[in-house]
C-alpha cells in the first residue's frame, strides 16, 4: 500500500514539473516568435498640391496675312525665318484700283471745294452738298481701304513663317490646305508663347490670374520655365468637363518654339500631409492595395493606405486610421502578418 502511496506521488510530482516546463517552452516560443523591426515615428509636413498636364507651345500672335480682295502680287519682300520690324513693308498688291480711286477721290474733292463755295451763299439746294459730301467721304474710305490691302505691312516684330505665293501670281483668296486659311504669308511671335491648358473642373476655386506655371520641355530636360496664368475661360465645357486657362511665357532666348510638345505644372495650394519612405509601402500580390504596419504595444496593426504624389524616395500617404505620432515599421515589415509580435530595436 505504501508502495503505492509513493508511486502516486512521484507520478503527482513528475507530473507538475513536466507542466511547468511545457509552459516555459510555450513562453520561449512566444518570445522567439516576436520578430524584430525598427520603426520612424510619423509627422505631417507642408506639401505643394500641385498638378501636371500636357499641351503644345502657341506663338504669342500668329497672323496669316492676305489682302481682302483677290488681286495680283507685284512683289514680296521677305522669305521664311526673316525677322521683321512692326510697320515693315512685306508684300506689294498691284496698285491699278488704288490709282483709279486715288483719281475719282480727288477729282471729288475738286467738284466739293467748289460746291462748298456756293452752299455757304446758299446758291445750291442742301441736298445736292449733303450727297457730293457723302460721295466724297464713300471715296476716301475707299482709298484708305486699297490702301491698307494693297501695302502689307507687319502688324507687330516677328518671324515669317510661310510663304505661299511668289512675285507676280495671282492671290486667288483660296485656303491654303497647309494652314486651312488664305493667305500669302505667316508671321509668328515667338520672344514671348503662350500654352492652352484644358484644367479639370474641379480645379476650378483654386486656379486665378498670375499664379505661377511651370513648364518643362523634353528637349530641354536639364532646365524649367517659368510662365503666369494670364487669362481664364469662363465658362465649363460640358463634354470633358474642364476649362481652359492661357499661359504666357517668356521666350527671351527663343529657345523654345510654337508646335513643341511640353508639360506644365501647376501649383495649386499648400496642405499638412503625411509623407513617408516608400520602402514603408508594401503592396498586397495580385492587387494594387498598398498597405504598411505600425508597431502599437508590441503587436504589429496592419493599416490600408492608399497614395499620393512621390518625393523621389518618399510618397504621400492617405488614410483615416494614420495619425501624427503613430510608429511607422520601416524595416523588417516584409515579414510581418496583422497581429504578430515585435521587438523595436
Amino acid at each position: 500500500m505504501k508502495h503505492i502511496i509513493y508511486f502516486g506521488l512521484a507520478f503527482t510530482m513528475l507530473a507538475a514539473c513536466s507542466g511547468e516546463t511545457i509552459k516555459n517552452d510555450g513562453k520561449e516560443k512566444e518570445e522567439l516568435a516576436a520578430e524584430p523591426v525598427e520603426v520612424l515615428v510619423i509627422s505631417t509636413r507642408e506639401i505643394t498640391r500641385d498638378v501636371e498636364y500636357t499641351s503644345t507651345v502657341l506663338a504669342w500672335e500668329e497672323v496669316h496675312y492676305a489682302p481682302a480682295a483677290p488681286g495680283r502680287i507685284d512683289n514680296i519682300f521677305v522669305k521664311v525665318g526673316q525677322r521683321v520690324a512692326e510697320g515693315e513693308l512685306l508684300v506689294q498688291m498691284d496698285q491699278t484700283q488704288l490709282h483709279q480711286a486715288e483719281v475719282q477721290l480727288q477729282t471729288l474733292k475738286t467738284d466739293f471745294a467748289r460746291i462748298d463755295t456756293l452752299n455757304k451763299t446758299g446758291s445750291i439746294p442742301r441736298q445736292q452738298y449733303d450727297q457730293l459730301k457723302a460721295q466724297l467721304d464713300i471715296a476716301q474710305s475707299n482709298v484708305n481701304f486699297l490702301k491698307e490691302n494693297t501695302k502689307l505691312t507687319a502688324p507687330f516684330y516677328g518671324i515669317v513663317s510661310g510663304k505661299y505665293f511668289e512675285a507676280g501670281e495671282m492671290y486667288s483668296g483660296a485656303p491654303i490646305p497647309t494652314i486651312g486659311k488664305s493667305a500669302i504669308l505667316s508671321l509668328v511671335q515667338i520672344d514671348r508663347l503662350k500654352i492652352l491648358l484644358a484644367v479639370s473642373e474641379k480645379y476650378f476655386p483654386m486656379v486665378n490670374k498670375g499664379m505661377p506655371a511651370t513648364v518643362i520641355s523634353d528637349i530641354y530636360p536639364d532646365k524649367v520655365f517659368e510662365g503666369k496664368v494670364f487669362n481664364i475661360y469662363p465658362t465649363i465645357d460640358p463634354t470633358s468637363r474642364s476649362f481652359n486657362i492661357e499661359i504666357s511665357l517668356d521666350n527671351t532666348g527663343e529657345l523654345l518654339r510654337p508646335g513643341m510638345f511640353c508639360r506644365v505644372r501647376l501649383d495649386l495650394d499648400r496642405e499638412e500631409a503625411i509623407v513617408l519612405p516608400s520602402i514603408a509601402i508594401l503592396k498586397l500580390q495580385g492587387s494594387n492595395d498598398r498597405y504598411l504596419f505600425i508597431e502599437e504595444n508590441g503587436i504589429a496593426k496592419r493599416i490600408p493606405v492608399t497614395l499620393g504624389k512621390r518625393y523621389n524616395e518618399f510618397v504621400e500617404v492617405i488614410s483615416d486610421e494614420l495619425k501624427e505620432g503613430d510608429k511607422l515599421i520601416i524595416r523588417g515589415q516584409a515579414r510581418l502578418l496583422d497581429g504578430m509580435r515585435v521587438t523595436v530595436n
